[in-house]
């Protein structure tokens, strides 16, 4: 009985020292600050997690340890940033709430399952909650790339009446009915400029709040106007053709992959189906007294 509770507890001490060693081999090295960087991260007041108080809150300190051990800060601002950057949840509530997984849900299944084997599952609950973000990301990406080819010819013909560009952006945010996510972005990006940013910071901005490729590509083409003086309408004509030639490519694979991925739910689903409906009636002959012999 003994050695059975010495194994187990050398069992768990073991999945945490693997847990902690797998991801301080995959965290991105410290780097070291200057004084001024020091000063100026505390002076900023936008980083959620000044709201973490380890004196008091267990949570809190359980929180900070994992924060300042696997360099998860810059990693959940990215995650927060392209979410949209809502007020909830914020960075502090994700991290929070990736403890809270990895603490609560392997002591439920050890007590579902009376043994000790769950507290493997600990990584991958840490990791749960990232799963769930970043598949609400993937469909905000989808939704901006929704309308993404409309704005951008929208704004090709507004500068070519000779306007700027962010004058374009704010003729299509007012004329639209409802904003769509892109749009609200580009509300955000002006919002910004307009409250000292510099356009270049306010655009790059805008491209990691969205962490889509084309978005990227669209806030390059702009700056390399801005910076080389060159025409942006002919820029954003090629940059619209570009994009309507991809999603004709893209269609294409799509459309060639569908007969492929039809065939498994004809051969599982579909095809029993119609055999069963064929067979029925000899099936029914056979239970209700053979075949007629």
């Amino acid at each position: 009985m003994v050695q059975s509770v010495f194994l187990h507890i050398l069992l768990v001490i073991g999945s945490f020292s693997v847990f902690i060693a797998i991801f301080r081999m995959f965290a991105p090295k410290e780097e070291r600050e200057e004084f001024v960087d020091i000063a100026v991260r505390r002076f900023k007041s936008s980083s959620s997690f000044s709201r973490l108080n380890p004196e008091d809150k267990i949570l809190d300190r359980i929180s900070l340890y994992c924060l300042q051990t696997f360099h998860l800060e810059k990693r959940l601002e990215m995650l927060h940033m392209q979410l949209g950057s809502p007020d909830n949840p914020q960075p502090v509530d994700i991290l929070q709430t990736k403890v809270i997984c990895a603490l609560a849900i392997p002591p439920a299944v050890m007590l579902l399952f009376q043994a000790f084997w769950p507290i493997v599952l600990v990584p991958l609950c840490f990791m749960l909650p990232d799963v769930f973000i970043k598949t609400k990301i993937q469909q905000r990406q989808a939704e901006i790339l929704g309308n993404f080819s409309t704005t951008v010819d929208l704004a090709a013909l507004i500068i070519e009446s000779g306007l700027d560009y962010l004058t374009a952006f704010e003729r299509i945010i007012k004329v639209s009915k409802e904003k769509t996510i892109l749009e609200e972005e580009l509300d955000k990006t002006i919002g910004e400029i307009k409250l000292g940013y510099s356009r270049r910071e306010a655009l790059e901005r805008f491209a990691a709040r969205t962490g889509v490729q084309e978005v990227r590509s669209l806030v390059g083409l702009i700056i390399q106007s801005d910076e080389l003086g060159t025409s942006l309408v002919d820029l954003l004509r090629n940059f619209s053709t570009d994009l309507r030639s991809r999603r004709l490519s893209r269609a294409e694979k799509l459309a060639a992959q569908a007969s492929t991925k039809m065939l498994f739910p004809m051969f599982m689903f579909i095809f029993p189906t119609i055999f069963i409906l064929i067979l029925s009636p000899m099936l029914g002959g056979l239970m209700s007294g053979g075949l007629g012999f």
